[in-house]
This record gives C-alpha cells, sequence and structure tokens, in this order.
C-alpha cells in the first residue's frame, strides 16, 4: 500500500535512505538505564505564570532566569525570586493560546563579557509569528534585560496558531539552533516537515554573530543545504552528486522532517542532541543526533511518527474495539529516533528536559530527562553498557504536574517548568493556577526541609 503524495515529497524523502522496519531498535518505557535511582522534584520557586522555561547564564551568579508564557523573563538570585522581572515584554507577546507565547530565553556564550542574552517569542502585533531578537543586559542593573538594545534576528511566520517549536540553544560549535514546528493545524496539512524550501519542520542553525547584507545573521558554511551557484550539466555527473543540488533549499536548515521540536537539549560533555518532537495521535519521540552528525538529518515526519508509518491504519481487533496498526509494506523513511512513547498508556506530549552532568549525584550522570505534560511522568534515556538505549521511568509514583519544559544550571544539574494551563485557555494566563519550576535530585538526597512534588497512586 503506497500512501497519496505529491512527488515533491517522495523526491525529499529519497534523499536519505529508505530502511526496512527497524522499530525494535527503538525504546520504549520498561528498559532499564545503567546506575538508575529513583529521583525527587524539589521546589526552586513558585508562584510563576504558566513557567515554560528555564536557563542560566554560566557567568559564575548561579541565576536562573525563567519564562513566563505571557511575556516576563523572571530571575531567581541565591534562591529567591526577585520581584523585578528581567524583561517585559507582554505588551508584544500573543499568549491566548497555550503553544503560543513568550518560548525561550537564552545566553550568548560570551555572555560574561558581551552581555548578550536572545528571547523569542510569539508576536502579537505580527500574528503569532516567532520574533527571535538579541538584547544587552543593563549597564546599570545586571538582572535587567535593556529593553532599548532589542534586535530582531529572525522572524518566522506560520499558517495556524500551533506546532510553532521556538525553543533555541547555542550548540557546542557557537551557533544558535532553533526548533520550528511544521506550521500547525494537525498532520502536516501544508507538507512543511519534508520541504527544503521552508524553514517550517526543521532544525535551524545560524551564526549571530556575523551578518549580511539581507540578514540579520550568517549562515554557517558547513550547513549541508548550501547549494553553490552553478552551471547546469545534463549528463556525467552521478545520481549522488545530483541528490545533492538544492537550489532552493534554505541554507538555515540543520535537520528536518520535524513535526514539533519543542524542547532540545546538547549534552554538555558529549556535544551529542537530543530532540523531544511533540506527536501526532499516537506515538511521542525523541529524536538523537550525535556530535559527529555533520547535518541533514531527516527524522521522517509527516512519513512517519515516532518508528511507525504515518497515517496509521484504524482497524477493529479480536476485542471489537478499534485500534491503530502499521500498513503492511510501508516503508520507514529517514532517521528512527532513538525513544518513543505511546497515547495509549504513558502520556501525550513529550517534553525533553535536559543531561545532568552535575557533580553533587553521580548515579544521574549522562541520563537525559524526559517528562510528558499530559500524565506528570518522568524518565530516564540512556545507552546501556551493550549500546543500546533505555528507556525507565524514574519517578515511583505518576506526578500531578504539567511539565512544560526543562533546563540546566550552571552546574549541570537539570530543572522542569510546571503549568496547570488549560490546552487552548484560559485567554488570560494569568488567571490558571500559578505554576512552579522544581530541581531533579536522587529520591534519597533531598535536603532537609525541602518542599518535593505531590505524588499520587498510578
Amino acid at each position: 500500500m503506497k500512501p497519496n503524495i505529491p512527488l515533491l515529497l517522495i523526491a525529499a524523502a529519497a534523499l536519505l535512505p529508505v530502511v526496512g522496519h527497524a522499530a525494535a531498535a527503538v525504546a520504549q518505557p520498561g528498559g532499564k538505564i545503567p546506575s538508575s535511582v529513583p529521583i525527587a522534584l524539589v521546589k526552586v520557586a513558585d508562584g510563576l505564570v504558566d513557567p515554560i522555561h528555564v536557563a542560566a547564564p554560566h557567568d559564575g551568579s548561579g541565576r536562573l532566569f525563567v519564562c513566563e508564557r505571557h511575556g516576563l523573563v523572571r530571575v531567581i538570585k541565591k534562591g529567591e525570586l526577585l520581584a523585578k522581572p528581567a524583561l517585559d515584554i507582554r505588551d508584544k507577546t500573543l499568549s491566548s493560546f497555550l503553544e503560543e507565547g513568550l518560548y525561550a530565553i537564552e545566553f550568548h556564550p560570551d555572555f560574561k563579557s558581551n552581555h548578550k542574552v536572545y528571547i523569542s517569542y510569539a508576536d502579537l502585533w505580527f500574528n503569532g509569528a516567532t520574533m527571535l531578537m538579541e538584547f544587552t543586559m543593563s549597564a546599570k542593573n545586571p538582572d535587567v534585560i535593556d529593553e532599548t538594545t532589542g534586535r530582531v534576528i529572525l522572524q518566522l511566520d506560520f499558517p495556524y496558531c500551533n506546532h510553532h517549536g521556538g525553543k533555541m540553544k547555542f550548540g557546542p560549535d557557537g551557533y544558535l539552533y532553533i526548533g520550528v514546528g511544521d506550521g500547525g493545524w494537525e498532520g502536516d496539512v501544508i507538507n512543511a516537515g519534508q520541504d527544503l524550501h521552508t524553514l517550517l519542520g526543521k532544525m535551524l542553525r545560524i551564526d549571530v554573530n556575523k551578518s549580511s547584507a539581507d540578514r540579520a545573521y550568517d549562515i554557517p558554511k558547513d550547513n549541508p543545504f548550501l547549494t553553490p551557484l552553478q552551471q547546469m550539466t545534463l549528463f556525467g555527473v552521478s545520481e549522488e552528486q545530483f541528490s545533492k543540488v538544492r537550489p532552493r533549499s534554505r541554507p538555515e536548515i540543520w535537520a528536518y522532517g520535524i513535526r514539533n521540536p519543542w524542547t532540545f537539549s546538547f549534552d554538555r560533555k558529549t556535544g551529542d542532541l537530543y530532540i523531544a518532537d511533540i506527536g501526532q495521535n499516537h506515538w511521542e519521540e525523541v529524536n538523537f543526533q550525535p556530535a559527529s552528525s555533520k547535518g541533514g538529518e531527516n527524522y521522517g515526519w509527516k512519513f512517519m511518527g515516532g518508528s511507525h508509518p504515518f497515517p496509521l491504519i484504524l482497524k477493529k481487533g479480536p476485542d471489537g474495539k478499534e485500534m491503530t496498526v502499521d500498513p503492511v509494506g510501508a516503508p520507514i523513511v529517514g532517521v528512527l529516533p532513538v525513544a518513543e512513547y505511546s497515547h495509549v498508556d504513558q502520556g501525550i506530549c513529550v517534553i525533553g528536559l535536559g543531561v545532568y552532568r552535575g557533580k553533587d549525584y553521580p548515579a544521574l550522570d549522562g541520563t537525559y530527562f524526559v517528562a510528558d505534560w499530559g500524565t506528570g511522568k518522568v524518565w530516564g534515556l540512556k545507552r546501556d553498557d551493550a549500546g543500546k538505549w533505555q528507556m525507565q521511568e524514574l519517578l515511583d509514583l505518576d506526578t500531578p504536574l504539567r511539565p512544560t519544559s526543562g533546563g540546566e544550571d550552571e552546574a549541570g544539574n537539570v530543572y522542569l517548568t510546571h503549568a496547570t494551563a488549560n490546552y487552548g485557555g484560559p485567554v488570560d494566563p494569568t488567571t490558571s493556577e500559578r505554576g512552579a519550576l522544581w530541581k531533579i535530585v536522587p529520591a534519597d538526597k533531598v535536603p532537609a526541609g525541602a518542599m518535593t512534588a505531590p505524588l499520587q497512586k498510578k
């Protein structure tokens, strides 16, 4: 059975190998990671309005900066949430829908000397377009961002109000990586994931230290989809050479076939990249890109959802209930995820938190933590001694939390932001129940007197 798809998408998918079914190689919950220990979530701060991201400036100050979805950047300093926000752009931020708002804050690798900081948000006046902006911290107050220094680096327009992505992170190479969703609605109706002519449904990689005549940034010379101008030659050129000629591809693209990369993280020790890609109706996935990658990976969407062809077939099972099955003979396109989980019993929305690289809890070292927004589950993802990926639930009980994002501090600890906002509302985030910031620690290392996340029976 072959899906009815445009020839353009068939050609795009052919840029990377099509392989046979290998879903058994993809980790699912129920595995056992090396040196696994139960974890607890220790409260760092509460009273936050839809906290949606946390980051650290790596300047020796120990500060944490938290994005509140309605347009405030809050500062946690010496364990205290400061009353004065670092930035207030509520008058510019569109936050009436849960997938829009102030997405992320990121600090320049040389922040300690240049004081540059980057934010991304859904702009109210540009119909929810993602604005990626550069600012400088105030010379008078190091806990405040000087809004007058704002400079637009990139504007991303979307046809619909969901699947915008929005997170960004500097990689170990010093370039800024940006996660961009497929543009919204459902099922990638505009075929963005496989279309190299659009920035939607992609991981981008840009150089913010340089600019060009028509951009406020530059394109790294080793980005995978740069096609220099050239003469046309019909014969004597190999098929492999032709497969690399993409004159209309967007040079900012680093990887493609992404649905909604709401969160992603670099392992600060190895340089490996983890992309938590929010799925369609049945599967959530975590993609992995090794530090040795030259970019250009196709992670499969919308041909794939997790390790499964998209769309799945709906049929009745032996008990008469409807169930989904993979289409018989459907090929697997692109690079499979390293982990996935089902909407049936595990959750509905994958949230990557980060890789622990601190010194205080050796048992957590190298573990990538991933949570689910719908169930509050938290798993650890790691290779076992045989090199096989394992995914293990690390909380003894499910939490009633709604993980929205994660992040790391300068010391390598991993954090989780939690917000109880309803999907699609309320229109005013300040009317929702307040959220909080939590730190991941081993369950037997909870500091005396600390407040931990409430647990509930599974």
